[in-house]
Order: structure tokens, then sequence, then C-alpha cells
């Protein structure tokens, strides 16, 4: 029988068991029924309407601390929103209530495809210390409740469409560690209140619309490391006061229009790592003081007019790995201590006044990648050495005077050593590298070697105007990867090989070719590649002999018979066909005299009536080739400096066309018809003459050149950035809406291609080479001469032939899509009928030599270019806008962009989900 105790026990242990379970269960009832206060129950509503956790079950409110992005504190309050990209939710407008999250001190939505206006209530977030809202889209100016929130510390609103001025109650904010309004819209002047932010460590404002002067309290931030002010409208000199910045680590007052010299003051800052003050109007000389910045590793002042030698102190900055003083106007040699810059990758100083040789000592730049040295007066040879830096991609010595020796490179991909008085010839067979090869305008000479195709990832070879003589290598046809090669104005013989078919562009102009032009020639290239070598013939293309009889010509027996005719008639009419010739010539000197007099061998519009052929023979000591600056379709341009100070630009016709029997009366008509538009992005043809040595029509000329050359040329390429580009764009629409909708009859222009639009100093489009424009007769819907460039001929010509305003429609968005790409959009057009357009992203198609972060304006504009050259790139011309629909886009009020420019594809462009284009 158990003992009393026992039982006692047991009994303990069973009623102790009872109570637990029973206060456990009803705590799990407390916990089930109990409701939310009222101030979370705001916070999750909140949060659901934001529709940024839409995956999430909207009913489970009690589990929102544990949703992606979210922290709460112990009493289950919002603190923290962290979201990134969330890349289910975009491209709505902000919808989030912050007046519902008092307890809220970190709010981060970056990359979220937002857009609207900052909601005035963001001030009531009273403990807010983070805010970062970048790289959305939105717009509108900045709440001036913002200034409520006295403990932030940082604030991120970089990469939006922001407009308006920077508030001056910003410098109330006296916690902000960090400010960035950078990418905006931002206009007005830096508020002087900026300078009241003693704890301020960053400051970015760059890629707004900000002008006026850097205000002199900024420099008394004692505590920034970075200050960002580029890309913006600001002017008037740098402060010496900069030195007072003695923290700064990044400095950045590039684009701009800063004029005056560098402040001494600039070697206090010897904390830098990254300055650059490029593209201003700095003058003056590089003080000798920046030499105590050492450790400075990115130095950039290009594109200002810094004069004077290349300080020595610059060899004391050995930590640098980029160095840009290109475009300004440094004299001397290429300071010796440039070997000193073990770290060096990017070393450019381009068009200078830079003399002297290249000294072998650059050849202790062991990790160089980029080198440019080109538009200087560099003399001497090439020194050997460079065949030392293996990890050079990038060389650029054209435009100097470098006359010898060469170097091998297996790294190298793009080399340009034109304009200069080279001679010996580069034995090429260990370039595995190169893809770009740019040796014209030299003195090159003997056949174009055989080794040359080893470089096998070749895409662009040009040595023309050199002395190559010999036959063309046919294995320049086996380069698979080979786009555009040039071997005009030298002295090759021979036949075209059959191989060179497969090269997209091709200029084999001004030799001594011969023989029948294969057929796959002409699947890429025009006449214009074959100009200037008489005896090429081909039996369907006009405007060449007829092959088979070309060759029975030159048959044996046919010379023999020619001959026995030729001297019969000879010596049957000698006497008679002397006097006659004697008789001829006496008429034709005094006709031509009394031409010359009274100035009728000219018919001239607007301009000067009495220039005299002699005055053109003259400037152009008759049409010499040094003074020809290009060659079109129908003829070789020539630059000609007139007595009376003007300069033109004379294109003379090739006799193919002026042999023709109507072409006499055509080319008047045409002329005049031409010479009569007006127009400001449309070349002047001032006039022509005719006669018997020569014709030629006289031009406005245009100094900077094509807008082909200017993006085949990396340098100019770079200076044309986006505005530029795009009001390029708009010149070419205003000016063939004028040719198809101002004048009368209409006038089509048939070979719009970037060859054919010229720029000035200013970048200002000139719409050109008229030779092959023709007015439309209004009783006819088509012209039966096929005319223009592949790779710009609408698609409807091959099987039509019917030639009307919307081929040039098509060709200008063929241009269009160039531009802005940098290089021809074949493969893009190609590509457009699929559906992987709607994986291409329109940033990944822009011209990568330009900066990929452009304000919304810039933005806004490139989206509008592209979508309407989507547009008219339609195989249905019909559904293609007019020229004047396109001209008159440009001055339509555009809304914002409703999504991130990174974030936009062409297969939205397409369908037109951003911009409508009418039809």
């Amino acid at each position: 029988m158990p003992s009393s105790v026992s039982i006692s026990l047991v009994i303990l242990v069973w009623i102790t068991t009872i109570i637990i379970i029973n206060h456990v269960g009803s705590a799990n009832t407390s916990t089930v029924a109990k409701p939310q206060s009222p101030p979370l129950a705001q916070e999750a509503k909140a949060l659901n309407q934001t529709l940024w956790w839409w995956r999430r079950n909207e009913e489970n409110i009690s589990n929102l601390c544990k949703w992606d992005g979210i922290v709460c504190n112990d009493g289950g309050s919002v603190i923290e929103i962290n979201l990134n990209y969330t890349i289910w939710y975009e491209n709505a407008k902000l919808n989030f209530n912050f007046s519902s999250f008092p307890n809220l001190v970190r709010f981060k939505l970056a990359k979220m495809g937002q857009y609207g206006s900052i909601p005035p209530e963001i001030g009531s977030v009273s403990k807010l210390t983070y805010l970062n809202l970048s790289w959305n889209s939105l717009s509108g100016e900045l709440p001036l409740s913002l200034v409520k929130l006295t403990q932030l510390e940082k604030l991120d609103i970089s990469f939006n469409q922001m407009s308006g001025p920077i508030p001056l109650q910003l410098g109330n904010l006296s916690s902000l560690v960090e400010l960035n309004l950078g990418g905006n819209s931002f206009s007005g002047s830096i508020p002087s209140t900026l300078g009241l932010l003693t704890c301020l460590t960053r400051l970015d404002l760059h890629s707004n619309q900000i002008d006026g002067t850097i205000p002199f309290e900024i420099y008394n931030l004692k505590n920034l490391t970075a200050l960002h002010l580029g890309t913006n409208n600001l002017f008037g000199p740098i402060s010496s006061k900069i030195g007072n910045l003695k923290n700064v680590v990044s400095l950045d007052i590039s684009n701009n229009m800063v004029t005056g010299p560098l402040p001494r003051t600039l070697g206090c800052l010897t904390n830098l790592t990254l300055i650059s003050l490029a593209s201003n109007q700095i003058n003056g000389s590089i003080p000798l003081e920046i030499g105590n910045m050492r450790k400075l590793r990115h130095l950039d002042l290009h594109n200002n007019g810094l004069a004077g030698l290349i300080p020595s102190t610059i060899g004391s900055l050995t930590e640098l790995v980029f160095l840009d003083f290109s475009v300004n106007n440094f004299v001397g040699s290429i300071p010796p201590y440039l070997g000193h810059f073990a770290n060096l990758r990017y070393l450019d100083i381009h068009s200078n006044q830079i003399n002297g040789s290249i000294n072998s000592t650059i050849a202790d730049l062991l990790f160089l990648e980029y080198l440019d040295l080109s538009s200087n007066y560099i003399s001497g040879i090439i020194p050997q050495e460079l065949s030392q830096l293996a990890k050079l991609r990038y060389l650029n010595l054209s435009l100097n005077k470098l006359s010898g020796n060469y170097f091998s490179s297996n790294t190298i991909s793009v080399l340009d050593l034109s304009h200069n008085n080279l001679s010996k010839f580069f034995p090429f067979h260990d370039w595995h590298s190169l893809e770009k090869l740019f040796l014209s305008h030299n003195q090159f000479y003997g056949s174009i070697p055989p080794q040359l195709p080893y470089s096998y990832n070749l895409t662009t070879i040009d040595l023309s105007h050199n002395l190559f003589s010999g036959k063309l290598p046919p294995t320049l046809g086996d380069l698979s990867f080979l786009l555009r090669l040039d071997l005009s104005f030298n002295n090759l013989t021979g036949n075209i090989p059959s191989t060179f078919g497969s090269i997209y562009e091709m200029n084999l102009s001004y030799n001594s070719l011969e023989g029948p032009i294969p057929d796959s020639f002409w699947r890429y290239n025009t006449l214009e590649a074959v100009l200037g070598n008489p005896n090429l013939c081909h039996d369907h293309i006009s405007g060449l002999p007829n092959c088979s009889t070309w060759i029975k010509k030159f048959s044996r027996t046919d010379t023999i018979i020619l001959f026995t005719v030729i001297l019969g008639f000879l010596l049957l009419g000698i006497i008679g066909i002397a006097f006659l010739s004697r008789q001829k010539e006496i008429r034709n000197k005094q006709h031509e005299s009394k031409a010359m007099r009274t100035g009728d061998l000219f018919s001239i519009w607007n301009y000067d009536g009495n220039i005299a052929f002699e005055d053109i023979i003259t400037a152009t000591e008759d049409f010499d080739i040094k003074y020809c600056i290009g060659t079109g379709g129908y003829g070789s341009v020539y630059k000609a400096n007139l007595p009376s100070g003007k300069v033109v630009a004379l294109k003379k016709l090739h006799r193919l066309e002026a042999d023709e029997p109507s072409f006499d009366k055509s080319f008047r008509n045409e002329a005049k018809v031409l010479s009569e538009i007006r127009h400001r992005n449309i070349v002047k043809l001032y006039g022509f003459c005719l006669h018997q040595r020569c014709m030629f029509l006289i031009y406005e000329y245009i100094e900077r050149g094509s807008l082909f050359y200017v993006l085949s040329n990396d340098i100019e390429a770079k200076e044309l950035n986006w505005k530029k580009r795009v009001n390029i764009i708009k010149g070419i629409a205003n000016a063939l809406s004028y040719l198809h909708h101002d004048c009368i009859p209409t006038i089509v222009h048939r070979d719009v291609t970037t060859s054919n639009i010229l720029l000035n100093s200013e970048f200002e489009a000139f719409v050109a080479d008229f030779g092959i424009a023709r007015p439309l007769n209004p009783n006819s819907s088509n012209l039966t001469t096929l005319a223009g460039t592949y790779g710009y001929i609408a698609p409807e010509l091959a099987y039509t032939m019917v030639v009307n305003e919307k081929c040039d429609v098509y060709s200008f968005s063929v241009v269009v899509l160039e531009t802005i790409m940098g290089r021809h959009p074949g493969e893009l057009i190609s590509s457009l009928a699929s559906s992987s357009t709607q994986h291409i992203m329109l940033k990944d198609v822009l011209d990568p030599r330009l900066s990929p972060h452009i304000n919304q304006t810039i933005a806004q504009s490139v989206v509008l270019v592209v979508t309407l050259a989507l547009a008219g790139l339609r195989s249905n011309p019909k559904s293609r806008p007019t020229m004047k629909q396109v001209s008159q886009e440009f001055s339509v009020q555009r809304s914002q962009l409703p999504k991130p420019f990174a974030e936009i594809s062409m297969q939205q462009l397409m369908n037109q989900e951003i911009y409508v284009i009418e039809k």
C-alpha cells in the first residue's frame, strides 16, 4: 500500500500540470483575440495601399514586419523601409502615406519606377534620418516641408526629373551629412545657405541646369570629402578659397562655363584622389602646386584654354591612373617623367601644340590601356619600346609629323597613324587583336602586304591617300569581320577580286583598277566607290562601259583594223584636218576670252557676279588633288579660297554624267531649281559653271565635314554630345520638311546619308549633295532611276522603283539611329521585325563613347528621336510619318518620361508606349 507522501506528491504534480495547461491556453486565446492597436493598423493599411508587396497576402497584417525590406522596433512599429529595384512592381505613381509612420527612421525607395511629386506630408516623419528616392521618375519641386526633418543625415533624390530652384531652407537641415540632388533638372543658383551645413561631407548637384557662380560659403564646408557640380551652367572663376576644402577627396566641376586661371591653392587639397575640371573655359597655366596632390589618381583638365608647359611637378603624382590634358594649348615636348606613373591606364594629350619626339620612357607605363597623342606637332620615329605595353588597347598618333620605324603589338585593337609622314609599312603578322586600322594620308608605297589579313579581327581598314601600287590582295575579302575598307587615292592596278563582295562599305576610287567589276560588289556598294578608275566596266550598271564592248575594243584584230582605218583617213585628210583644227582653236580662244571677260560662262544667283573662271582655276591650281576634300556620286569636291576672301566648295562633275546628250539642259534646269532653295539647314548652291574644260557647282563651304566623318572619329564623336546630336537630327528634319512641303515642285533628295550631312563649327547640320536630288513631277507618282546608298535605301525600291518623299523619310530614320548609336544600325534594323526587340533596351544601343548618364530633358529628346526613327522605318511607306509631321514633333510639349530612361526598351518605342507619333 503506497505511502500517504507518495499519493500527495502525485496529486500535487497533477494539479500543477492542469494549471499550466489552462494558463497557456488562456494566454493563446488572449493573443488571438487581442485587437491590433490603431497606429499599427494604420501602418499596415498604408503599406498595403502602396502595392509594393502585392504578392503578399493583404490580410496577413500581423506579419508585416517580416515583409521584404521592412524593419520594425520591439513594439511592432515600422522604423525602416528599404526597397531597391523590386522587379515585380514598377512604374506607378508614388502612393505612400508618410504621416502613417511616426517612428520611421530610414526610408529607401530606389529604382522603383515611381513617378509623380514628393508629397508634402513627408515633413511629418520627424524621426527620419535617411531618405533615398533616387533613380525614379519623380517630378515637380522639392517640398518645403523637407526642412522639418531636422534629424535628417542623408538626402538622396538623384536621377529623377525634379525641377525648380533648390530651396534656401535646406540650409536649416543642420544634421545633414550627405546631400545628393544630381541628375535632375534643378535650375537657378546654388543657395548660399548650403554653407550652413557644417556637417556635410558630400554635396552632389551634378547634371542639372544650375547657373551662377559657386557661392563662397561652399568653401567653408571643411568636412566635405566630395564636391560634385559637373554638367551645369556655372560660370565665373574658381575661388582661391577652394584651398579651405582640405578633406575633399573627389572634386568635379566639369562641363560648365568656368573661366579664369586655376588657383594655386588647389595644391592645398592634398587628399584629392579625383579632380575633373574638363570642358570649361579655364585659361592660364597649370600651377606648380598641383604636384602636392600626391594621392591623386584621376586628373582631367581636357577641353579648356590652358597653355604653357606641362609643369614638371606633375611627375610627383605617381598614383595617377587617368590623365587627360587634351584639347588645350600646351606646348613643349612630351614630359619625360611620364614613365614615373607606374599605375597609369589612360593618357590623352591630343589636340595641343606638343612637339619633339615620343620619349622611350613611355614604355615604362606597363598598365597603359589608352594612349592618344594625336593632333600635335610630334616628329621623329615611333619608338619600338611601344611593343612592351602589354595592356595597350587604343593608340592614336594621327595628325603629327612622325616619319618612321615600326613596332608590334598583340593587344592593340585600334591603331590610328593617319596624317603623318610614314613610308615603311608595318609587318602586321603579330597584330592578332587589331580591329580598326587607320593609315591614310601617309607615304606608304609598294604592294599592300599579304600579311595584313593575319589580323583576322579587323573591322575597319583605311589606307587611302598613299602611294600603294600593285594588285588588290584577294585575301582582304576573307576577313570575316571586315565592314569598311578604304583604298582610295592610291596607284593600285588589276581587277577587283570577287571576294570583296562581302565588305559592307568600300572605297576604291581614284586608282588604276581595270576589268569587270564582280556582281557581288554591288551588294553593298555604289558607283561612287569606284570613281576615277576609267578602265573598269560592267554590263548592267549605268555610267560604266559595257564589258563585252570594252574587251572587244582591245582585241588584237580590231586594233589592227582600227589602226589601218585611222592611218588611211589621216593620210588623206591631214592637211584639211590641220587647217580646220587651227581655225576652230582660234575661234574657241576668242569665244572663251570673251566669255571670261563678260562672265557669261557662269549662271549665278545671289552670289558674286564678278567671279571669273580663271579665279577658280587659280584657287585650286587647276583642280589639283591636294584641294580635294571628298568625292560624291556625281563628282569630286574641292575647297577654294577665292581672291575676294570667300571660301567655297566646288563640286567638279565627272565626265561620265556630263557627256550624256541630255545632260546640259537637265543640268541647267535642276541647278536653277536647287539654287533657289533657301533654308538654314541646307547647303547653299551659289551657282554653276558650264565650260568645255570642266563643269562644276559652287556651294557654301561647311568647315567641319560630314556627320559620317565625325561619328567615325572617336575624338570628334566624344565632342558630339547628346544635345548636339538631337539638334543635328532636328536640323535634318527641318531641311527635309522644307524640301518636301515648302518647295514647288516637291524635291526628293534620294540619298540622305550621314555622308551627305555636313556640320559647321557649331555642329549645326546642313543637308548636302543634291547631285541626285530631283524635283518630283506633280503628274507622276514615280521616278524610274534608282539612286541612293545601300543601307539607307527604302526597302520598297527593291521591287517598285517608286521614288517619293517617304523614301527620304526611311533614309532619314536610318541616319537618326546612326547618329544616336554612333554606327550604322544595320543589325538593329534587321532585328526590328523579330520578337527579340523586346529584350533590347534603349540604353544599350546608345553610342558607348558618350556618358550614359543624361538628364531628363535630354532623355526625353533621345526617346523622341528614336521613336520617330522607328516610325519612319515601317515597311509600309503609307504608315510612315511625313517629314513635316516629324519636324513638328520637336515643338510639341512632352510629358515627363513615365519610367526611368534606363528601363525603356526598343519594343516600347516601336509600339509608341512612351510617345505617340501621329501618322
